[in-house]
C-alpha cells in the first residue's frame, strides 16, 4: 500500500465507500444463473412436441397397446436425452469460457492505495489505472500519463484510443470511442500509460450496464417451424379422429357389429394419429444440435439451427469476426516514392529492412500496444534484422503536444535514435520541405483509404550522451511510412462468397471508421453498396432507414443502440436476420435478431448469454456450415413430412376400402402397430441422416412466409400415396375375385404395402428425379432399417406362431415376388413422373420450374 498526501487525491473514506456500496449495490451486472441438468430437462419437457409424444405414448399404454406406447415413449426419451446432453454440454462450455476470477481494482481511500474486488468499487472512488488493467467502472480522468484504452468491447473499434485529462468538470454528454476524451469506461483495457480517474458510474448505471439492462426488454424470436408443426398436428389429430368416427359409423350401420366397428375405428385412428410429426421435429433438431457441435458450434436453442438455414440477411461486425483482431504490417513506403505490400510471409527485400528495423526500435521492447506488437513481430520474421546487440539508453515518451516517441540505442560507441509517430508530427520533426510533405501526405491518404493505420518513422544521430530536453532538439531524417492493418481472416472471402451464392445478403455493422470498414468489406467480398455512418443514421426516421437498407452494405461508426435499430429495421421488412458479434455492444442486437451468433473464444459473457449460437473457434466459416446444416434439416423435415402424408394414404385407404364393398377387414390394430414400427424409425432416423441436396447452397433462402406444409407438398404426397393405393387396391380386387383366401390375401397385401413403403422412402430421399440416385445415395441408417424390415418379414414368413398372431396365411413365392414387384413398379413410376409433377406445380404457382423443396 502507498500513502497519498495530496488532499485532492485522498479519495473516499472507508466509511463513505461502505455506505455508498450499501446504497448503490455492487459494481456488477446481474448474471443469468447457470442452468442445471434438471432445469434443462424441465424446460425440454415443457416443449409442446415432446409433451404430445409423452401424452400419446401414455394414452396408448392406457389402451393396452404396449408396442405403440413403447415406440412413442422411446422416441420421446431419446429426444429428451439428446437435447439435455447437448444443452448441458453448452452450459459447461460457456462456464469454462467465463472468467471466474473477479477483477480487482486499485483505489485510493483515506489517502492510501489498496486493492479491492471490482464489485466493491463505488461512485466517487479514485481508481488508479496502469497498463494492462481492466477498468472497473466508468470514470473521469483527473491525471494521465500517455493513457490509451482499448474500448473495442463497447465500440467495435479495433485500435486503442488516446485519453487526456478533463478540462474543468467535463460533465457533458459522452460516449465511448474516439481520441482525446477524458472519460474511461468499465470493461475497457488500458493498453498504454497510467492515470487516476474519479468513478462516475458503477454496475447497471455504467455504459456496459445500460447495454446489459436493455437485454431484459428484448424478447427472443419464437421458432416458426415449431409453431407451424404444432398447428398441423392439431389439424391432423382432428382429421384422424373424424375419420375414425366415420369408420365406426359405417361399419356399425353397414354390418351391424358395433364391437368390431369400434376395433376398426381404433385401427384407422391409430393409422392416422400424427405422432410422427413431433418425432420428426424433436429428433431432427436434437440431432442437428449434436451434428453441428462436432464442428465447433454450440447451440443454446436447437430450433435456432433450422432458423439460421432460412436467414436472408447476415449482419456481421468487423473486428474479430471478419478480421483476426490483431494488427500486422501491411504496407511500407519510402521517401523515394516506392511502396511495398506485405504478404502473409514477410519476405521483404533488403532495401526495406532498415525501415522495419527502425520502426521496431522505436517501439517498446516488450510491447502491449497492438501496433508495436505487430512491428516487433515483423522484425522477428526477417532473420537478417531479427537479432540486435543494441542497448536502450534513453527514451522520449509520446506527449499530447507531440504525437511521437523515440528510443535511443547504443551499439558500442555509436548512438542511434529511432522515432515513430503520427505522420504530421514526424514531418514537423524532420522539417520536411513542402514537396516532400505533400508526397508523404498523399501516401498516408492512399493507405488510409485502404483501411490502413499509418505511422511515420525517422532516425537521428545524437551527438553525445547528454540527452536533450525535447525531441525537437535533434536533427532527423525521414525513413519512411509503415502501414498496419487488422488482417482479414483467411476463410472469410470464401465464406462470404458462399453466403452470396446462397442468396444471403451480408452486411457489415461496425464501430470503426468508414474508410477502414469499406476496405475490409471489399477484401471480404461483401457486395458493393453504400456506406451509412451512425451520424447519418440518426437523421433518418424509420421509413427513410427502411429505404436506405436496400442499398447499404456497410454501417460504420455505429453505436450499440443503432445496431439494435438496424436489426429491428431489417426484421420489419420481413427479413430473417442473423447477427454475429462478440462484444458487450453486440448483445442487444444478438438477442433481438432471429439468430444471434456469438464468438466463443473472445466473446464476452453478455454476448454469449444473449446469443442462440456460439462459435467455439470464432471462425466465420462455421456460420456457413451452420446455414448449410439448417437448410439440410429443413429439407429433410420436408422429405419426412412428405413421406408421412404419402404413407398414410394407402394405409387409410386399405382400412376403408373393405367397408364400402362389404369385404372382410384387412388390418387391425396389431397390423397398424407393426407398420408404425417401420414408419417411425424411417421418419426419425433415415430422413434425418440424408445428406445435402446438390444445390443446397446455390438456391436462395426460402420465403419466410412459406408454409412448411405447402399445397405443393401435400399434392405430391397425395399423388404418391394415391398411386400406391391404386396398385394395392387393384391387387386386392383381382385376388379377391380370383378366390384367394382371406388370410393369404391379408399377408399378400401386407407385404406388398411394406414393399411400397420402401419405395416411398426411396422416392422421398431426394428432390431430384433420378432412379439411380434414389437407390444409391449413401445413408447408413437406411441400410440398417431395410435389414431390420427384411429380418422381421422373414420371421413372419417362417414362424407359424407369428402368422397365427397376425392372421396371415402362407403365401407362395410367386405372391411374394408380386409384392416386391409392386414396390419396384411404384418406385419407377414415381421417379418417372417427378419432372411432370414439378412442372405442373410450378405452372400452377406461375413460377419457373426450378429444383426446389416444393416436391417435399
Amino acid at each position: 500500500m502507498a500513502e497519498t498526501t495530496d488532499p485532492d487525491r485522498c479519495g473516499l473514506s472507508s466509511a463513505a465507500a461502505t455506505a455508498r456500496l450499501a446504497a448503490d449495490g455492487p459494481n456488477e451486472l446481474p448474471k443469468t444463473g447457470r442452468r442445471s441438468v434438471w432445469r434443462i430437462a424441465v424446460e425440454v419437457l415443457r416443449e409442446p412436441m415432446l409433451a404430445l409424444l409423452l401424452a400419446g405414448g401414455t394414452a396408448y399404454l392406457l389402451l393396452g397397446d404396449l408396442t405403440e406406447a413403447l415406440i412413442l415413449l422411446g422416441f420421446a426419451t431419446f429426444s429428451v436425452v439428446v437435447t439435455v446432453v447437448q444443452e448441458a454440454r453448452t452450459e459447461h462450455v460457456l462456464e469454462a469460457l467465463r472468467d471466474l476470477s473477479a477483477p480487482r481494482a486499485l483505489v485510493i481511500r483515506d489517502g492510501i492505495r489498496l486493492h479491492v474486488p471490482g464489485r466493491e468499487v463505488v461512485k466517487g472512488d479514485l481508481i488508479v489505472l496502469e497498463q494492462g488493467d481492466r477498468i472497473a467502472a466508468d470514470a473521469l480522468l483527473i491525471e494521465s500519463g500517455d493513457l490509451q484504452a482499448d474500448e473495442s468491447l463497447l465500440t467495435g473499434e479495433s485500435l486503442p484510443v488516446g485519453k487526456q485529462v478533463a478540462a474543468g468538470d467535463a460533465n457533458g454528454a459522452h460516449r465511448p470511442g474516439g481520441d482525446g476524451q477524458p472519460y474511461v469506461y468499465s470493461g475497457s483495457l488500458v493498453t498504454r500509460g497510467s492515470g487516476i480517474a474519479r468513478v462516475l458510474a458503477t454496475g447497471p448505471r455504467s455504459e456496459i450496464g445500460r447495454i446489459g439492462q436493455s437485454l431484459a426488454t428484448l424478447d427472443t424470436e419464437a421458432p416458426r417451424l415449431r409453431s407451424e408443426t404444432t398447428r398441423i398436428v392439431t389439424w391432423c389429430a382432428a382429421g384422424g379422429t373424424a375419420v375414425a368416427l366415420l369408420v365406426v359409423l359405417l361399419y356399425g350401420l353397414l354390418r351391424g357389429g358395433w364391437i368390431d366397428a369400434v376395433l376398426a375405428g381404433i385401427a384407422i385412428g391409430m393409422s392416422m394419429l400424427p405422432e410422427e410429426f413431433p418425432v420428426v421435429l424433436t429428433v431432427f433438431l436434437a440431432m442437428g444440435a449434436w451434428r453441428i457441435g462436432k464442428v465447433g458450434v454450440l447451440t443454446r436453442r436447437a430450433a435456432a439451427i433450422e432458423t439460421l438455414g432460412s436467414a436472408t440477411v447476415l449482419c456481421t461486425d468487423k473486428t474479430g469476426t471478419l478480421t483476426e483482431n490483431r494488427m500486422s504490417l501491411a504496407e511500407l513506403w519510402l521517401p523515394s516514392g516506392e511502396t511495398l505490400a506485405i504478404g502473409a510471409d514477410i519476405a521483404t527485400p533488403a532495401a526495406w529492412h532498415r525501415l522495419i528495423e527502425t520502426a521496431a526500435l522505436a517501439s517498446a521492447a516488450q510491447p502491449s500496444d497492438p501496433m508495436e506488437i505487430a512491428l516487433q513481430e515483423a522484425r522477428t520474421a526477417v532473420p537478417a534484422i531479427a537479432a540486435t546487440g543494441d542497448t536502450l539508453v534513453h527514451a522520449y515518451a509520446l506527449r499530447p503536444e507531440l504525437l511521437a516517441m523515440s528510443n535511443i540505442w547504443q551499439d558500442g560507441a555509436s548512438l542511434i535514435m529511432a522515432t515513430k509517430g503520427a505522420p504530421e508530427a514526424i514531418a514537423d520533426l524532420c522539417q520536411l520541405a513542402a514537396p516532400d510533405r505533400a508526397a508523404m501526405t498523399a501516401a498516408v491518404e492512399a493507405m488510409a483509404g485502404r483501411g490502413i493505420r499509418v505511422l511515420a518513422v525517422a532516425t537521428a544521430t545524437p551527438p553525445d550522451s547528454t540527452w536533450r530536453e525535447s525531441q525537437f532538439d535533434y536533427d532527423y531524417a525521414l525513413t519512411g511510412l509503415v502501414g498496419l492493418a487488422d488482417p482479414l481472416r483467411a476463410s472469410v472471402p470464401a465464406a462470404v462468397a458462399e453466403c452470396r451464392s446462397a442468396g444471403i445478403r451480408v452486411v457489415m455493422i461496425t464501430g470503426d471508421y468508414a474508410a477502414t470498414a469499406r476496405s475490409i468489406a471489399t477484401q471480404a467480398g461483401i457486395a458493393d453498396g453504400e456506406v451509412l455512418t451512425g451520424t447519418a443514421l440518426d437523421t433518418l426516421d424509420d421509413s427513410a432507414l427502411a429505404d436506405r437498407l436496400k442499398a447499404v452494405t456497410v454501417f460504420a461508426r455505429i453505436m450499440p443502440e443503432q445496431k439494435l435499430r438496424i436489426v429491428q429495421a431489417y426484421k420489419a421488412l420481413g427479413e430473417i436476420v442473423a447477427m454475429t458479434g462478440d462484444g458487450v455492444n453486440d448483445a442487444p442486437s444478438l438477442k433481438a435478431a432471429h439468430i444471434g451468433v456469438a464468438m466463443g473464444k473472445r466473446g464476452t459473457d453478455v454476448a454469449r448469454e444473449a446469443a442462440a449460437i456460439v462459435l467455439l473457434d470464432d471462425d466465420f466459416g462455421s456460420i456457413v456450415e451452420s446455414v448449410r446444416l439448417g437448410r439440410r434439416i429443413y429439407d429433410n423435415i420436408r422429405k419426412a413430412m412428405a413421406f408421412i402424408f404419402a404413407v398414410h394414404v394407402p394405409i387409410a385407404g386399405l382400412a376403408l376400402l373393405p367397408l364400402f364393398f362389404g369385404l372382410p377387414l384387412l388390418f387391425g390394430p396389431i397390423h397398424i402397430a407393426l407398420l408404425e414400427m417401420v414408419i417411425d424409425p424411417v421418419c426419425a432416423l433415415v430422413f434425418e441422416a440424408e445428406r445435402d441436396e446438390d444445390d443446397i447452397m446455390a438456391r436462395p433462402p426460402r420465403d419466410p412466409n412459406e408454409p412448411l406444409f405447402s399445397i405443393g407438398m401435400i399434392a405430391w404426397s397425395v399423388v404418391q400415396g394415391g398411386a400406391a393405393f391404386a396398385m394395392l387396391a387393384t391387387v386386392f380386387f383381382v385376388e379377391t375375385w380370383g378366390g384367394m383366401p382371406e388370410a393369404e390375401l391379408r399377408a399378400l397385401i401386407f407385404f406388398a404395402l411394406i414393399a411400397e413403403l420402401i419405395a416411398l422412402i426411396l422416392v422421398n430421399r431426394s428432390f431430384g428425379a433420378s432412379l439411380e440416385e434414389a437407390v444409391s445415395r449413401q445413408n447408413v441408417a437406411l441400410r440398417y432399417v431395410i435389414l431390420a424390415i427384411a429380418a422381421i418379414s422373414a420371421l413372419i414368413l417362417f414362424l407359424p406362431s407369428a402368422q397365427v398372431l397376425l392372421k396371415f396365411g402362407s403365401i407362395a413365392w410367386s405372391d411374394m415376388a408380386l409384392a416386391l414387384g409392386l414396390g419396384a413398379v411404384l418406385l419407377v413410376v414415381l421417379e418417372g413422373i417427378k419432372p411432370l409433377v414439378r412442372r405442373s406445380l410450378a405452372a400452377a404457382a406461375r413460377t419457373p420450374p426450378v429444383r426446389t423443396a416444393a416436391l417435399a
